[in-house]
């Protein structure tokens, strides 16, 4: 692990696909950076993500790192279907016809299917459908049976299989598809550390979700997306249903509007901390270097912002999954959240008024935090079985580094999403003395260069070993020469 990497707070997911399966590549993009992979459930066949789901495990114990897995659902997304003779040109003003009838004819110049039959209940005369991420935009004239008949306002070229927005949200069809439910089956197969949902409209999409996982037999944190406009007014309840929320700013942009997009990204950012989960800005981070070696200025500003609002993690889509320079963009994005976190110094904030204590772990992580900040400590170290005190931990925005120990492989990967915090392997030196444990601990971030002699550390932990969420003490510890504890002071 490079030293920028062990300081970089800001966590980086990219997607795998073409791109990233050229020898060597994946090896890498995790050299330069990524903590946490995108298998895009969307393409490939369940034997391709068999095949990067082992890649990636091989990779990075090649390379010496843990690296998470986030298994993304295809969702519901809506589509048109295929066209006869290949892309069509659309004028302002022509009449073009959505047949939502099962046996659709192939498309052409007035016409094309769409996936999703219920359409025509949903929509209504004068709703402005959005087809290609807006590329295309037709109104609804007229609903006659399984037709939704519509006038062109935006031209511009349609193909095969693009997506269909009505702007505004507003469409019923159900968050998770038959596919989907097999692919959930997928992801515990391979192991995921996190499921991704997307399309989600309401907290019972989620909960459904979980039970499916949890029935496959799998572990992951749940990742809500929110790109549909439905979500926004139930978004409090949707992100508590969830361990992580993905600010999907594709489809979002298209149903709410590029005008709303920034702001509504700052508001799914800070009320997503404020609920304790972690959070993830998607979607053309750095869309440019699809081609280009260097990414734009106006990219770099996009990237430091979301870093700026705290966001937990940035994810590459195209750009590593299908891009000519899947490494320099994750060394580019690498780059570009050092350069925020160095700009912009986190202020302390401990206010028990945006942050709920419902739990013995999160007051015991705000303790931590308000010693930290008073006393100059150089690090906060919890000994966690599951990683809830290390996500407690870093929901309160602080220049200390915590560092998360645990010896289950799949918490540290599923640490790997939480700002700030560093997972360390570490397994109780002795399971009848935590002080024994707390020293061993020290000890090991002493030897591995990341507490020096004479620095203060917080430590948290729990005194029933092996109690996941358990955590109900805290120490200030001082490291002494040899990286021997120099002395413990009980709180």
């Amino acid at each position: 692990m490079t030293n920028e990497t062990q300081s970089r707070r800001t966590r980086i997911v990219a997607t795998l696909g073409p791109a990233t399966d050229a020898p060597g590549m994946l090896e890498r993009i995790i050299v330069e950076g990524v903590d946490v992979v995108r298998l895009n459930l969307s393409h490939g066949q369940p034997d391709d993500h068999r095949a990067r789901a082992a890649a990636v495990r091989k990779a990075a114990a090649d390379v010496g790192r843990e690296v998470g897995i986030l298994a993304d659902l295809q969702g519901p997304k809506i589509r048109i279907e295929r066209f006869a003779n290949g892309p069509i040109e659309l004028k302002a003003g022509d009449h073009f016809v959505l047949d939502c009838s099962p046996g659709a004819p192939v498309g052409d110049i007035h016409r094309v299917g769409v996936s999703y039959h219920e359409l025509p209940r949903d929509v209504k005369v004068g709703d402005v459908l959005l087809l290609d991420d807006g590329l295309v935009a037709m109104t609804v004239q007229d609903v006659v049976g399984a037709e939704v008949r519509c006038e062109v306002t935006v031209a511009g070229k349609l193909s095969d299989r693009k997506g269909l927005n009505r702007q505004g949200g507003g469409l019923s069809v159900s968050a998770l598809s038959d596919k989907d439910r097999a692919d959930i089956k997928l992801a515990a197969e391979i192991g995921a550390d996190f499921l991704a949902v997307s399309f989600v409209r309401s907290a019972a999409d989620m909960h459904e979700a979980r039970r499916l996982l949890h029935e496959a037999g799998g572990d992951a944190a749940l990742v809500s997306k929110i790109e549909r406009a439905d979500a926004i007014p139930v978004l409090g309840e949707i992100i508590d249903a969830s361990d992580v929320v993905m600010v999907a700013r594709g489809d979002l942009g298209v149903e709410i509007g590029d005008a709303e997009l920034p702001g509504l990204q700052k508001k799914i950012i800070r009320e997503t901390i404020e609920r304790n989960r972690a959070v993830i800005t998607a979607t053309q981070m750095l869309q440019s270097m699809v081609r280009s070696p260097i990414p734009t200025r106006a990219e770099v500003l996009d990237v430091a912002n979301a870093v700026i609002d705290g966001t937990d993690a940035v994810m590459l889509s195209e750009e590593s999954a299908a891009g000519a320079h899947p490494d320099k963009a994750v060394a580019a994005l690498a780059r570009i959240c050092l350069g925020a976190e160095r700009q912009f110094e986190p202020k302390d904030d401990y206010s028990t008024a945006d942050h709920r204590l419902d739990r013995t772990d999160q007051a015991i992580a705000l303790a931590s935090m308000v010693l930290a900040g008073r006393l100059g400590v150089r690090a906060i170290v919890a000994l966690t079985e599951s990683g809830a005190t290390a996500q407690w931990l870093s929901r309160y925005r602080s220049s200390v580094p915590i560092y998360g120990l645990s010896p289950f492989a799949a918490a540290r990967r599923r640490m790997l999403l939480l700002r700030d915090v560093r997972p360390v392997a570490f397994s109780h030196a002795d399971k009848q003395s935590m002080a024994a444990s707390t020293r061993a601990a020290v000890q090991l971030l002493f030897e591995q260069g990341r507490l020096a002699e004479g620095d203060r550390v917080v430590i948290t932990y729990g005194d029933r070993v092996g109690h996941v969420g358990g955590t109900n003490t805290l120490k200030l510890l001082s490291v002494g020469a040899d990286g021997v504890v120099d002395s413990v002071r009980s709180l």
